[in-house]
């Protein structure tokens, strides 16, 4: 799948593969830390994945130093947004910490992918795939 549409779907599948790593990790490390501080690690940690994926799968660019460390400005909306959610949710609302994340997770996609594709495109739109030598000369 290629264009705008097969970098959504990449996205997506990105997206869920990252919130399972995101999740297993949560659980694992609210074995022995508070709730928030388990989020944390496990958002950093998380983090780091996505950026290789996003870049070889989703928007096929070749990682760099310089988009590594902009990278986690495309999670820094992500991360307030669950952030915040996971607090409201647990705090006030009493759900489960366990499902709290995964809630809380779910507003934030949209705003993440905008800004990850500026980030490892430097374009806020995505271009036309590149037209290989034999599509040219047809």
């Amino acid at each position: 799948m290629t264009g705008k549409l097969g970098r959504i779907v990449r996205f997506g599948l990105v997206g869920v593969l990252n919130t399972g790593v995101y999740y297993g990790l949560y659980l694992l490390f609210k074995l022995v830390l508070p709730y928030m501080a388990a989020h944390i690690a496990a958002f950093v940690l998380a983090m780091v994945g996505s950026y290789f994926m996003n870049c070889f799968f989703t928007f096929r660019t070749k990682p760099s130093w310089r988009s590594f460390l902009l990278f986690p400005l495309s999670n820094a909306t992500n991360f307030a947004v669950t952030t915040a959610g996971l607090y409201v949710l647990v705090t006030w609302f009493a759900v489960n910490q366990r499902i709290a994340p995964l809630l809380a997770a779910a507003v934030a996609v949209p705003f993440t992918f905008i800004i990850a594709q500026l980030v490892l495109t430097g374009r806020s739109k995505p271009v036309a795939p590149p037209i290989r030598e034999e599509e040219r000369t047809s």
